[in-house]
C-alpha cells in the first residue's frame, strides 16, 4: 500500500457509506464518479433493460424477469444535488495504481472458470494510461456495450441541443394532413403522470414528446383555418433498408421505423423489460394520433394510409424529443435497443448516410475514427449491440470511456451519467449485492452491461481505494448458457479493482 492510501480508503469508504444510504433513501444520485455536478436527469433509475439477453431475458440467458422489474419499479426518483458528489480523479491529487499492483490484486479472480475466455483492459481515466489487461487488442463480441460506441459518436457529432421532431404537415390536397416520422421512438400516448422509464417517473428534461400534445397543436391550427375534418396519411420515408433487425424477436426490439409511439409496445404501461411489440408501429402511431384528434374535435374521415409528404409542405404542428444527451442517458441506463437504433440513424442522417442499420453503423464508425478512437478490429453492423457479428476490442471500449470521462470532452458527459450504478440503477440494479462477493463496489461502479447467448460484457468506471477513477472493459465468452456465474465473476473482478490501493 502506498503512503496515504489507507487514508484515501477510509475517506472513500465513509463517503460511499453516506452515498449508499442517500441513494437508497432517494435523496441523491451519483451522477459521475469522476466529476461532480449531475446533468439534468442524470443518474435516473431507468432500470429497464430491453437488450436481447442484456441481462439474460432471451435464449436461455436467465435473468430476473418481472421480479427484477418490480424491484426497479420501486426505486427512488433522483433529485438535483448541488456541488460535487465524488471528488474528481486527477493526477495531482491521487495516484494511479500500477499494472503490477493491479495484476497482483486481481489474482485468482481472473482464473475463475465461469469466465470462459476473458479479454479485458483497465486504464487510468485521468491520463488514459493503459494499466493492465489480457487480449486487450483482440476484438470480441461486445453485445450491448456497443451502445457506448453509438453514444460517443452521437454526442461527438450532434449539437447538445439536438432534438428529434415529429411533425404534421399539410397534404397534397385541401383537407389532407400527413403525420411525419422524424425518428423519435419515445413519443408517448400516455399522460405525463403515467410515464415510467424503468419504473421511475420522468422529469421535465427526460419527459418524452406527447402524441396528445401533437394532436392538440394540430387541431388548433386546423380550426384556425376553419377545418374540422381531414384525411390523414403518415410518412415513414426518412428511413431506408430493412425494417427488422437480423436478431428481431418482437420483444427486445420491434420494427425500426421513424414513426412510432411508445416504442411500438402493445401495452405502454407494461413493466416487462422485453415487452411485446406491435407488428405495424407506424400504423399504431397514426391510430393513436387520430384518436387524439377526435378528442380535440377534429374528424378523421379515413383509415390512415402510408404516403410521402409533399416536398416543402407547410408544417402545422410539431413535438420534439428530449435533448440528445437525455436520450443517450436513457439508452444506456435502460439498455434500450429501439432507442439505440434510432440514435445511430440520427448519426447517419447528420452525415448524409442512409438511415438504415448499415448506414447507422457506417456513420458511427466514421465519426469514432474522426475523433481519434482506435478502430483496429472494430466491426459494427448495428447501433444496439444485438448483432453477434459486432466486434470491439476491450481497449477500444476503454478509450471510449476515457474520452467520455475527460474534462476535455464535456459534450460526452451523458455517456458517464447514463451508465447504470452498481447495485442501484438500470441494468446493474440487481448486481453487486451484499452476498455477491462484490458488494463493497456497490455505488462506486458505473458500467454498461452487455449479454448475448454465451457472451457477457461489462465496461465502465470505478473509483479505487485511493480515490482514483479507472476505466475498464471485461468481455467474456463461455460454453455455459447460464449467465449468472459469469456475471458474478465479472463483478468480483471489478470489486477487486475498486479495493485496490496498489
Amino acid at each position: 500500500m502506498r503512503s496515504g492510501a489507507g487514508a484515501g480508503r477510509g475517506r472513500r469508504t465513509a463517503l460511499v457509506g453516506v452515498l449508499g444510504a442517500a441513494l437508497a433513501a432517494g435523496v441523491l444520485t451519483v451522477a459521475d464518479p469522476a466529476l461532480a455536478q449531475p446533468s439534468p436527469g442524470a443518474g435516473r433509475p431507468d432500470g429497464h433493460s430491453s437488450k436481447r439477453a442484456d441481462d439474460g431475458h432471451h435464449q436461455g440467458g436467465g435473468g430476473n424477469g418481472n421480479g427484477q422489474q418490480e424491484r426497479r419499479g420501486n426505486r427512488h426518483r433522483a433529485v438535483p444535488v448541488k456541488g460535487p458528489v465524488l471528488s474528481a480523479g486527477d493526477a495531482k491529487d491521487s495516484h494511479a495504481p500500477t499494472g503490477t499492483g493491479l495484476r497482483s490484486a486481481l489474482g485468482a479472480t481472473l482464473q475463475d472458470k465461469s469466465l470462459g475466455t476473458l479479454n479485458y483492459a483497465v486504464a487510468d481515466a485521468a491520463t488514459g494510461e493503459f494499466l493492465v489487461g489480457a487480449n486487450e487488442n483482440t476484438p470480441a463480441t461486445p453485445a450491448s456495450t456497443t451502445k457506448l460506441a453509438t453514444a460517443v459518436a452521437a454526442l461527438s457529432l450532434l449539437p447538445a441541443g439536438h432534438r428529434i421532431a415529429t411533425t404534421v404537415v399539410q397534404g397534397a390536397a385541401p383537407g389532407e394532413i400527413t403525420l411525419v416520422g422524424g425518428g423519435d421512438p419515445t413519443v408517448t400516448a400516455l399522460p405525463v403522470d403515467q410515464i415510467r422509464i424503468g419504473g421511475a417517473p420522468v422529469d421535465v428534461d427526460s419527459a418524452p414528446a406527447s402524441m396528445a400534445d401533437l394532436a392538440r397543436r394540430t387541431a388548433a391550427a386546423l380550426k384556425a383555418a376553419g377545418t374540422t375534418g381531414v384525411k390523414l396519411s403518415y410518412d415513414t420515408s426518412l428511413y431506408s433498408g430493412p425494417l427488422l433487425h437480423k436478431e428481431h424477436d418482437g420483444t427486445n426490439i420491434g420494427a425500426v421505423t421513424p414513426l412510432m409511439v411508445d416504442e411500438g409496445r402493445i401495452d405502454p404501461r407494461s413493466p416487462d423489460e422485453a415487452p411485446a411489440r406491435v407488428f405495424d408501429p407506424p400504423g399504431q402511431a397514426a391510430e393513436s394520433f387520430a384518436a387524439f384528434l377526435k378528442a380535440e374535435g377534429i374528424t378523421v374521415q379515413n383509415k390512415a394510409a402510408q404516403a410521402t409528404a409533399p416536398a416543402g409542405a407547410k408544417e402545422l404542428a410539431r413535438v420534439e424529443s428530449p435533448e440528445i444527451g437525455r436520450l443517450v442517458e436513457r439508452m444506456l441506463t435502460t439498455s434500450d435497443n429501439q432507442l439505440a437504433e434510432a440514435v445511430a440513424r440520427q448519426v447517419a442522417l447528420a452525415v448524409k448516410q442512409p438511415a438504415s442499420f448499415e448506414g447507422g453503423a457506417a456513420a458511427v464508425t466514421a465519426e469514432l475514427t474522426k475523433v481519434g478512437v482506435p478502430m483496429n478490429g472494430v466491426v459494427l453492423t448495428d447501433g444496439s449491440g444485438l448483432a453477434s457479428a459486432n466486434l470491439i476490442p476491450p481497449l477500444t471500449l476503454v478509450k471510449l470511456l476515457g474520452q467520455a470521462a475527460s474534462p476535455q470532452h464535456p459534450e460526452l458527459r451523458p455517456v458517464i451519467t447514463g451508465l447504470p450504478i452498481a447495485g442501484f440503477t438500470g441494468t446493474l440494479v440487481s448486481r453487486f449485492g451484499a452476498k455477491s462477493g462484490a458488494g463493497d463496489a456497490a455505488g462506486i461502479v458505473r458500467a454498461k452491461t452487455g449479454s448475448l447467448s454465451n457472451v457477457n460484457t461489462l465496461a465502465g468506471t470505478v473509483v479505487d481505494s485511493d480515490g482514483r477513477v479507472l476505466v475498464f472493459a471485461l468481455m467474456t465468452r463461455t460454453t455455459s448458457p447460464d449467465p449468472f456465474p459469469t456475471r458474478a465473476a465479472i463483478d468480483r473482478i471489478v470489486a477487486k479493482i475498486a479495493a485496490c490501493g496498489c
